[in-house]
């Protein structure tokens, strides 16, 4: 009976151990590859010439290319501070943003970046969480 008992303790210890270590690694492999909007960190394995590494970066840097998502509307807005944004026009940003598929969050963020459109204080959080989930789950 005790042998169970040490054994499962010891398997939820070493479980523990494993997923500390697990999402240590995972943190610091998004900093290293993911721009914190407004922050530019190229990831050392990633050239830019492949369409993998374009998609699934929100590098700026890596494609001057413009791409509309239906979002012509959101161009008023070049050159707003993220934090002078009222809630009427975050409602606008988050329309779109909820509109898109997840694929196309980086794409936009990317697009939103290279017309001097800032996102809004109020959806980095959101946006920057659906890039992390999708990049976790390919």
């Amino acid at each position: 009976m005790w042998y169970l008992v040490f054994g499962i303790i010891i398997l939820g210890i070493i479980t523990a151990i494993i997923g500390f270590f697990d999402n240590r690694r995972r943190r610091l492999s998004a900093n290293n590859e993911t721009e914190a909007i407004g922050h530019t960190v190229v990831p050392a394995e990633c050239c830019g010439q492949h369409e993998v590494c374009e998609r699934n970066s929100l590098l700026a840097a890596i494609s001057k290319k413009v791409e509309y998502y239906d979002d012509e509307e959101l161009d008023a807005y070049r050159g707003t501070e993220p934090d002078r944004y009222d809630e009427k026009e975050v409602e606008e940003f988050r329309e779109v943003l909820y509109t898109l598929r997840e694929a196309e969050v980086a794409g936009w963020l990317r697009s939103l970046q290279l017309r001097g459109i800032n996102l809004p204080e109020q959806l980095k959080d959101e946006a920057l969480l659906i890039i992390e989930e999708r990049r976790y789950a390919l």
